[in-house]
Parts: structure tokens; C-alpha cells; sequence
């Protein structure tokens, strides 16, 4: 089997750890796999280094500099790989078979990196390279860095390009969480999450893998999260399943948006989830909701309308903090879920041609990686047409 294994600043952030590490990777190559390795800086080194520079850097001199911590980790595990016996050689940029470049964008150039990392892979049979994360170099040799979260995707855009079996992200927690265990009481691992789902919970806040990331990995590339203290890189921790995939969607049935009004809504804690309960209480299902500084809209299947606004308009006779309620029917929904997630501008691009053909929007409703367009029924295949359009 053939493995890249990604150790965190954490991971390698004393000599215990790097043994730790190094006796890992000493036991995978001696069961007969092949291990190619992702060191990131040891500790908060990258963090220090960055604190050290107060003056205006240019962009060049910054990254030499805070290449430091990732070049002083791969010479430390080769090291220690060396001491167990085992034929090792640290890459950084600038060493010959260095497999990231970038173009004149700072964009990975994907051609050239998977020549190099098909190249690299060749020789895994006979010795572990050890790969500075989160660094790259452009053409002119200058270093260059792939952005926060840059070791992890330096791992899973090689264990992509290398044909590896599977990525291991070796960190400070065991996997993924159902909570954060230093907040919520009785937290556990979760054996197995999907792409789609970690990718939410990353964008929203969750350090375990970097979004940029899980946009390399395919349905064929295994990706695991595992705790260092574990000391197996071939078991344990959270497998991430799946991959990421555009996927642009109309909804075959029409749906209503029904509005609330009320000019405290915005200072009245609780009236989302009793204006919710009160229709979910009926075995309603709300496609969205939205929500306005003096408004609550609440979409629903357009068969489920009349209902609606008869439950609403109860709470609004009960309810001196709300004013009024109102339907509006026949409303198609376009739902777009991004594949990359690094795509910072989806919202934009599904918009801009709606936009730019006066088609009216009744709301846009985003998450961390998909957008809801609601659009008059009658325009749904003009709509539909063009946000294909735009991938």
C-alpha cells in the first residue's frame, strides 16, 4: 500500500513527538509500504516566525522566512528516520525533485506538479521522501506557499498525484468529533464522515482538515484523520469518504415563501424556533428559511401554503412582537453545491447571470459551500440554464 502521511505542528512539536513519528513511519515501511511523508513547522514555529517580522516584508523575503520551520521538520524526521535504519531524503523548494510548483498566479500548475509527483512516487520503493508542507515553488525557483491549511493540502494534492491508497493526517485529536471535547462533556469519535460533511464543518470552524484540502481528494484516494499519541498510521481515527462534486439542482415542485413581519423581531430571542416548532409540529418540512432586520420567511411546498399562513397568522393574534403574515406562491428553487471548496466566489458567480438577465431574486440563501436561489417559477429553465452555464 502506498501512504502519505501529513504530520501536524503539534505532532512534531517536541524530540518525544518526532521519535513518535519517526518509529510510525519505521513501522509501516518495514510491514512493506510504501510512505511518503508531510512535515509542517514544529510547534508554533511558522506562528513565531511570523511575529519576528515587523517590517513591511516583501512578499518574497516573508515566505523564505517562514519556510524555516518546515525546512528544520524534515531534516529532523530524516534524521531520525536515518537513525532507524531507514533510507530516507528531505525535499524543500529548490531541492531537484521538488513537486510543487506554482504559476504566475500563485496557482498550483496542475500539469507540472502531477509530472513531478508521478516521478517522486517511482522511487517510494526505495526510500521515504520527506516533504516540506504548505511550501511551493514557481517557475523562477522563487518559494511560494499554498495558503493556511497548506500542509494538508500539500498531503492530499500528492497522495492525489501519487496514486497513493490513502492520506493520513496526523494531528493533535483523534479524528473527527462529535463536539469539542474541551467544551462539550461525553465527545466522541466519529468513525467515518463524508466529504460533504466535514467540508460544512470546516468552513464553519472545525481544525481538522483544511477545506483547500478535501477539494484532492477523489472517491479512489482514502483520507484519515488519526491522534499522534495512536503511533499506527494504518489504523485508527475518522476516514473521510466520498468526494467533492458540483452539483446544480431544480427543485420539480414549486414552493411558497410565507412572511412574517414584525418590527422586534430582530430583539425577540426564541421566535425563529417557536414560529419553526409551530409548523414543523404539523409534519411541515421548511426548504429554507431566511431572515430580514424586521421579517422571518419561511419556504415551503407551495401545497403546503394556505396551512402555513393559517398557523402563523395564530401565533401573530398571540403575539404582540409580530405584525403581520403574507404568501407568495409559484417560486422555483435552483440549489448549487460547490466542488471546490475553495471557491470563496460561488455566490457571485451563480448570481451574476441572474442578475445580468433581470431575472428577480426572491432571496439567496447560503452555506459554507452550497447557495439557494428562489426565482419566479415561470423563469426556472432561463435560470437554470444560465447558473449551468457558469460551470
Amino acid at each position: 500500500m502506498r501512504v502519505v502521511a501529513k504530520f501536524g505542528g503539534t505532532s512534531l512539536g517536541s524530540g518525544d513527538r518526532i521519535n513518535r513519528a519517526a518509529d510510525s513511519i519505521a513501522a509501516a515501511v518495514q510491514q512493506g509500504h510504501e510512505v511518503g511523508v508531510v512535515a509542517s513547522a514544529m510547534g508554533n514555529t511558522t506562528d513565531e516566525l511570523l511575529e519576528g517580522i515587523e517590517y513591511e516584508a516583501a512578499d518574497e523575503d516573508r515566505a523564505e522566512i517562514v519556510s524555516m520551520g518546515e525546512r528544520t521538520s524534515v531534516r529532523m524526521l530524516k534524521g531520525a528516520l536515518a537513525a532507524r535504519g531507514i533510507e530516507a531524503v528531505f525535499l524543500e523548494p529548490g531541492s531537484e525533485d521538488w513537486p510543487i510548483i506554482t504559476d504566475e498566479y500563485g496557482e498550483v500548475d496542475v500539469e507540472e506538479t502531477k509530472k513531478r509527483a508521478h516521478a517522486l512516487a517511482g522511487q517510494m520503493k526505495d526510500v521515504v521522501p520527506v516533504i516540506t508542507g504548505f511550501l511551493a515553488e514557481d517557475h523562477e525557483g522563487n518559494v511560494t506557499t499554498l495558503g493556511r491549511g497548506g500542509s494538508d493540502t500539500t498531503a492530499v494534492m500528492l497522495g492525489n498525484y501519487m496514486d497513493a491508497d490513502e492520506v493520513v493526517i496526523v494531528t493533535d485529536v483523534e479524528g473527527v468529533m462529535t463536539g469539542d471535547p474541551r467544551v462539550v462533556e461525553g465527545a466522541r469519535n466519529v468513525g467515518e464522515i463524508s466529504v460533504d460533511e466535514l467540508r460544512s464543518l470546516s468552513f464553519r470552524g472545525a481544525e481538522v482538515v483544511a477545506p483547500s484540502a478535501l477539494s484532492y481528494k477523489d472517491a479512489n484516494l482514502g483520507v484519515r484523520v488519526t491522534h499522534y499519541q495512536h503511533g499506527d498510521l494504518l489504523t485508527g481515527g475518522t476516514s473521510i469518504e466520498g468526494e467533492f462534486q458540483n452539483l446544480i439542482d431544480l427543485q420539480e415542485q414549486p414552493v411558497a415563501c410565507v412572511t412574517v413581519a414584525g418590527r422586534a423581531i430582530r430583539n425577540s430571542p426564541g421566535i425563529l424556533a417557536e414560529l419553526s416548532s409551530a409548523i414543523g409540529d404539523e409534519a411541515i418540512n421548511i426548504e429554507a428559511n431566511s431572515s430580514g432586520m424586521d421579517s422571518l420567511t419561511f419556504y415551503v411546498d407551495a401545497e403546503d401554503a394556505d396551512e402555513v399562513e393559517a398557523l402563523l397568522h395564530d401565533k401573530i393574534v398571540d403575539d404582540e412582537t409580530l405584525s403581520s403574515v403574507t404568501v407568495e406562491d409559484d417560486i422555483a428553487v435552483i440549489r448549487v453545491t460547490g466542488g471546490d471548496p475553495s471557491d470563496h466566489a460561488l455566490p457571485y458567480r451563480v448570481t451574476r447571470p441572474l442578475a445580468e438577465a433581470h431575472i428577480h431574486l426572491y432571496d439567496v440563501v447560503t452555506s459554507a459551500t452550497s447557495v439557494s436561489v428562489f426565482v419566479p417559477w415561470d423563469d426556472r429553465e432561463q435560470a437554470l440554464e444560465l447558473v449551468q452555464g457558469t460551470f
